[in-house]
Formats: C-alpha cells, structure tokens, sequence
C-alpha cells in the first residue's frame, strides 16, 4: 500500500513519501495565508499513486494564532485529500510518540533517536521524523511493518480509529 505521512505546520511542514523519501515544506518568508496554498500545492503535487495519508493529529493545548494557523492548514489539506479522493487517518501526537518511544511525552530528541535506532534513519529536523514515523505507523497497521517494535508500543496503535476519512 502506498502511504503518505504528513505533519502539518504552518511554517514547516514534514512530509513522508511512500518510498520514505522525506522533506519539508518551509514557508517562513511566504505571507500568511499564501501560506497555505504553499503547502497544498507541494502536497498536491506528490499525491498521485498515494492510496492512504497518515496526518498528525493538532496539539492539545495549543492555542491562538497557532490554532488557527494549523486549523486552516489541517483544513486546506484535507479538502484536497477528498478532492483527490485520497483517503486519511488522523494519529495524535502523544499515540505516535508512545508508538514510536514507548512514550507519550517523548521529545523530538527521543523520536529522532528512535527512528536512528530502529530504522537506521537521520532527518534535518523533526518534521520530516514525524512524518516518516506516521508514514511507518501506517505500514505497521496494514501489515506491512517496516520493522520489529515492542507488541506494548506496537499495541499503541490500537487507540486510532483507523477507518478512513471521508
């Protein structure tokens, strides 16, 4: 299955191609709101073949402009996922660290680590980690695991409603 892992920022967004190609979409010196076609428009343009889109979940807490930001961008990019008929699945940030560390409070530090340790892989920031570790969350669901992780992280899984949207 071809998997696509996203973890959506305004300003930096991680991506993870279904052949584990990584990268981020920075639009720090884009206004605003441009800011958002920026990063549907990146999206858009690696979607063909991808059958399932793993997205990050918002940060609890979060409040603000930042809430607003990432409300809109979560909002852009799911309306072109229906418009592409591409399904996806939200995964919270503290699933995917207890998925990725064995816990739910693991900082960028512990995810970039753990994914040097488990998948012999190295990111420039902890975008694109997330992204490829919501892109090997997905693998894992579908039977494609990438690698062998503890049955208690693995079972980490089992709290995402995995039945597409829309």
């Amino acid at each position: 299955m071809e998997i696509m892992g996203l973890d959506l920022s305004i300003t930096a967004t991680g991506v993870c191609l279904p052949d584990r190609t990584t990268y981020t979409i920075k639009t720090k010196t884009v206004d605003r709101d441009r800011r958002i076609n920026v990063i549907r428009d990146r999206i858009a343009a690696d979607l063909w073949g991808v059958d399932l889109v793993i997205l990050e979940d918002f940060t609890s807490g979060l409040m603000g402009a930042a809430s607003h930001a990432l409300g809109l961008t979560h909002g852009a990019v799911r309306a072109l996922l229906m418009d592409f008929g591409v399904p996806y699945v939200i995964v919270s940030p503290k699933t995917l660290k207890a998925y990725a560390t064995d816990n739910g409070n693991a900082d960028k530090a512990a995810m970039i680590l753990a994914a040097y340790k488990r998948g012999d892989r190295e990111f420039r920031d902890d975008n694109q980690c997330d992204a490829w570790w919501l892109h090997v969350a997905g693998q894992d669901q579908v039977g494609e695991a990438l690698f062998t992780l503890p049955q208690v992280q693995r079972a980490r899984l089992d709290k995402v409603d995995w039945t597409p949207a829309p």
